[in-house]
């Protein structure tokens, strides 16, 4: 169960780095597509750490 949460944290952290660092998400204020990618796989990382019965991830 920790690769689950490993898998999660992982994902959310990547995104975060993504949308801080991209020169095309800041200049069009708008996600690209390597960041709506990037949130699918957060997404998808979230919905296995439910099914496997975790807790709600903390949203900032």
């Amino acid at each position: 169960m920790s690769s689950v949460n490993d898998a999660l944290e992982n994902a959310r952290l990547t995104y975060e780095q993504h949308m801080r660092t991209c020169r095309q998400c800041h200049a069009d204020r708008a996600a690209c597509a390597v960041a709506k990618h990037l949130l699918r796989l957060y997404n998808l990382a979230r919905r296995d750490h439910m099914r496997t019965g975790g807790q709600h991830p903390a949203t900032d």
